[in-house]
């Protein structure tokens, strides 16, 4: 096995098929499917970075493209290396050279880490009045030191030996996201005869069900369902379907950007492979399935390394077979944060309680984690962590109560909830209204010939998803969600480009 947080049994990589990288000069294994993110946390690995300003330690926050932290830099060889690449998308090949940025002399020392000492005294603004004086000292010595500290990466110096290329398309239907919404949506349009053309930025389609555990659809495992919707559309003439491909623009006319990643994860592309592909597609109607991404909870130093999302654990257990902690703290004011809590313990992972800032959970969560042998905190919160390069442990207290408790944790994952994902809707010149009840906001006025599904569309209950997925692809398609009670996947579990 590839690390000592690799759980046997658990995710869907081949321990076989292994690949060789190095982080920071160390070297380490990794199992072919991993992203570098995943690989580390097998090895233990939380410390990613360090923060713009203050150059706190920084590690993994989520499984995705929402990451904010673990910006990194990655090459090939001296003359092929690209900077602040998230280390959540970037998958793992035979050889690849990664390392951290903006840290000095090395990640776990760094001396820049004096201005969180200091930042009491760098108040926003503070720069305005600090470096007017005196005037001369601006060019021989402000300046110079504040556009090396500027930025996180450096950039190459050398020539970009790769090729580029770029493709005109069109087609009736595009569907930006391959979850449950957007492989139901591309299956009815195409069963129209429609032109359609899937796109999704992750290696494989499936969203949320990458990380579920318990959603059936059609009587089959949601993963194992998504896989099989694939294979379906690839066999049709009129689809194509694109992975590892962002939708990055929604321009007028339905004139939709795509940025294909066509060799990045490739140990030794062929020379006449470009390593990126732009395309121009005009289409008829767009279909965005773009999921929710999860939101974090608040509190004193959330930053350290080792708190993420929940929804990142549990993508990192059950599609790369590793869990983030041996002791694991939960800190939620959502549902879904007891899947993750639940998948992790039935793994192995020990749970060391979920603390909750609600004061009435749902029964049937409590009555699970009570079978499970898991500590639930209703009614409390979590008021700080401990920890210098990775959590150590959290203070827990009673919500309004003056007691304290310290909870030792080497992992602490949160949820609060889940924001629909509408920026491509919104940057298509569509109208948004709140949602009052859930807080939170959804599309409303599509002003070009587009459609909302899913999560991102307040879709919450998975056979209405499917039902509403179907109808905006045009067509029939017979799927039902059997067991939509334990479907997390709208509202509380889809994640970005998910569906």
């Amino acid at each position: 096995m590839s690390g000592a947080y690799r759980i046997k049994g658990a995710g869907r990589l081949t321990p076989a098929r292994t690949a060789r990288f190095s982080f920071d000069g160390k070297s380490y294994t990794a199992l072919q499917g991993d992203t570098v993110a995943s690989a580390l946390l097998a090895n233990g690995v939380h410390l990613i970075g360090r923060s713009f300003k203050y150059h706190r330690p920084r590690g993994f926050l989520s499984a995705g493209p929402e990451e904010p932290n673990a910006l990194i830099d990655v090459s090939r060889d001296a003359s092929r290396r690209q900077p602040n690449v998230r280390a959540t998308v970037q998958e793992v090949f035979d050889g690849a050279i990664v390392s951290s940025q903006n840290r000095y002399p090395s990640l776990s020392f760094d001396v820049g880490a004096i201005n969180d000492f200091f930042s009491p005294f760098f108040a926003a603004g503070f720069y305005y009045k600090t470096f007017m004086w005196p005037k001369a000292a601006w060019h021989k010595l402000y300046e110079p030191i504040i556009r090396r500290a500027a930025g996180l990466g450096s950039a190459p110096k050398e020539g970009d030996t790769d090729q580029y290329a770029s493709r005109f398309a069109h087609c009736d239907v595009l569907v930006a996201g391959g979850g449950a919404a957007g492989l139901t949506a591309a299956l009815s349009a195409a069963k129209t005869g429609a032109k359609v053309i899937l796109v999704d930025e992750n290696p494989t389609v499936g969203g949320a069900l990458r990380f579920e555990s318990g959603t059936v659809i059609n009587g089959q495992n949601g993963y194992d369902w998504a896989q099989s919707v694939l294979a379906e559309l690839k066999a049709m003439p009129n689809v194509e379907v694109l992975t590892r491909t962002t939708v990055f623009g929604y321009y007028n006319h339905n004139f939709i950007g795509l940025a294909e990643r066509v060799t990045d994860h490739l140990a030794s592309p062929a020379l006449h492979e470009p390593r990126e592909r732009l395309w121009q597609v005009r289409t008829k109607k767009v279909i965005m399935a773009t999921g929710a991404i999860e939101r974090h909870m608040v509190f004193a130093n959330n930053d350290r390394p080792g708190i993420m999302l929940a929804s990142a654990a549990r993508t990192y257990l059950n599609q790369y077979g590793v869990a983030v902690g041996h002791n694991v703290g939960v800190y939620t004011a959502h549902d879904s944060a007891y899947e993750a809590a639940f998948d992790l313990k039935r793994a192995g992972v020990k749970i060391a309680a979920i603390v909750d800032c609600r004061p009435n959970p749902d029964q049937k969560l409590l009555d699970e984690a009570r079978a499970l042998g898991i500590e639930v905190l209703a009614g409390h919160s979590v008021y700080d962590t401990a920890g210098r390069l990775r959590v150590t442990s959290m203070t827990v207290g009673r919500n309004g109560g003056s007691g304290k408790r310290k909870i030792a944790v080497d992992a602490l994952i949160v949820s609060a909830g889940w924001t629909p994902s509408v920026h491509l809707f919104s940057q298509s010149r569509g109208k948004l209204k709140y949602d009052a009840a859930n807080q939170r906001f959804l599309p409303d006025v599509h002003v070009q010939d587009g459609v909302s599904i899913g999560a991102c569309n307040g879709t919450d209950d998975l056979s209405a998803l499917l039902s509403e997925a179907a109808a905006a692809g045009g067509g029939e398609v017979a799927v039902s969600g059997s067991n939509a009670n334990t479907w997390t996947g709208g509202m509380i579990g889809a994640a970005e480009g998910a569906g």
